[in-house]
């Protein structure tokens, strides 16, 4: 849980480094993070920890590595129309049902596909984790509720700005398309499975830490969440002309930028006019070193979520694992919240509004609490006892 948690703080606080970022495009910033997150973090932290990972990853069969970076193709499509439910439907009501289907969706299909969902039902243990993910699902819509009736309080012309486009059918749909392709990650990492079985020996023999057995196959599903981004980063950059700014040392003048920039943040694709018109002066420079220092650790800081989620997934026991992404899912919105406090978006709202979000935090960190009590009791449970049987010399032996 320790390890879960950590790793849902790291994809809470990533995007912090960008604030900092100054006079570049969504699309510059997000293109240098997501290079050192899907390429340059997930290489080295394999290399650095886990001997001769290539050798897991090449030992695989072709089949393996397709679907894993399939998935990972997908989850990136996921990723990107996730700002989409914010411009429809407002971020409350947005993130709420789209969290909900990336959680229960993530954590559920793996165990259905399996076939071993009916197991789940018939196991105390198995109960147990169901009733976590589902107390995970209301906690998830009590936060989304909380946001819900922070937008309500927000001045007028402030909540036009954010839910001017609302649109309930089109949010809808979006949603369910960006929390089902957000849920693929998960699927990624089920089918890495032969890469996490062959890192886990390499590791055994040379005596390290099996704990980093999953860190060569984030390497392969990363590629396919980078080729997602890649291509929708250079879209962006031919709509807006801003594939200067990697070395430009100033901002670009109007007549380089056009009358209307696309942007794509975490309020989704939309339209914004250009800025001013800009000389070259001292104002006006890039401070090129400083953004790229900054998504550089944007980048690694993302990277850190499933870093340690990987980690956190060795330490629970096998049947329990697809729970592991309920406490993902429930840290991510936790942590986030209480960013939201410290960063002081829910000042202004009313009494109630602070209540419901207090009230969602308590009851996803319960949630996290029962899922793990489940994971603890199929951890500790005593095995049946071995049937006694009688071979053909009349020799007992345990089967």
């Amino acid at each position: 849980m320790a390890l879960h948690w950590t790793g849902g703080l790291a994809s809470a606080s990533f995007y912090l480094p960008f604030r900092w970022v100054r006079k570049w495009n969504w699309e510059t910033y997000w293109l240098v993070g997501g290079f050192f997150s899907w390429i340059i973090a997930p290489i080295f932290f394999a290399w650095l920890l886990v001997p001769d990972f290539w050798h897991a990853i090449s030992g695989a069969s072709m089949q393996v590595l397709i679907w894993t970076y399939v998935f990972g193709v997908l989850w990136g499509m996921g990723g990107l129309t996730f700002g989409l439910t914010m411009r429809y439907l407002g971020i409350g009501l947005g993130m709420a049902i789209a969290l909900s289907y990336c959680a229960a969706f993530g954590t559920l299909a793996v165990p259905i596909h399996d076939g071993t969902f009916m197991e789940l039902l018939r196991q105390h243990w198995g109960q147990v984790i169901l009733l976590g993910v589902l107390v995970c699902l209301s906690g998830i819509a009590i936060s989304g509720w909380a946001g819900w009736q922070k937008e309500r309080e927000l001045p007028e012309e402030q909540k036009q700005k954010v839910v001017k486009e609302f649109n309930f059918t089109k949010g809808i749909l979006v949603a369910t398309f960006s929390g089902i392709m957000s849920a693929c990650f998960n699927f990624g990492l089920t089918a890495a499975t032969p890469i996490v079985h062959a890192s886990r020996g390499i590791l055994a023999s040379s005596h390290h830490p099996i704990i980093w057995d999953g860190l060569p196959s984030l390497v392969i599903l990363l590629w396919g969440g980078f080729t997602t981004n890649f291509i929708w980063c250079l879209i962006l950059h031919f709509k807006n002309k801003s594939g200067k700014q990697y070395m430009a040392p100033h901002v670009a003048p109007v007549a380089e930028t056009g009358a209307d920039r696309i942007v794509a943040g975490l309020e989704g694709p939309g339209y914004t006019t250009a800025p001013t018109s800009m000389t070259n002066s001292k104002a006006n420079r890039v401070p090129l070193l400083g953004n790229y220092a900054f998504s550089a650790a944007a980048g690694v800081i993302w990277y850190f979520q499933f870093f340690f989620y990987t980690m956190g997934q060795t330490k629970m026991p096998r049947a329990g694992k697809f729970s592991g992404w309920t406490l993902h899912m429930a840290s991510i919105i936790i942590f986030a919240t209480l960013w939201g406090v410290v960063l002081h978006e829910w000042k202004g709202t009313s009494k109630k509004t602070h209540w419901l979000i207090t009230a969602g935090i308590a009851t996803l960190v319960l949630s996290t609490l029962i899922v793990g009590a489940g994971n603890y009791i199929k951890q500790n449970e005593k095995a049946p006892p071995a049937k006694v049987v009688h071979t053909a010399l009349g020799v007992p032996h345990r089967a």
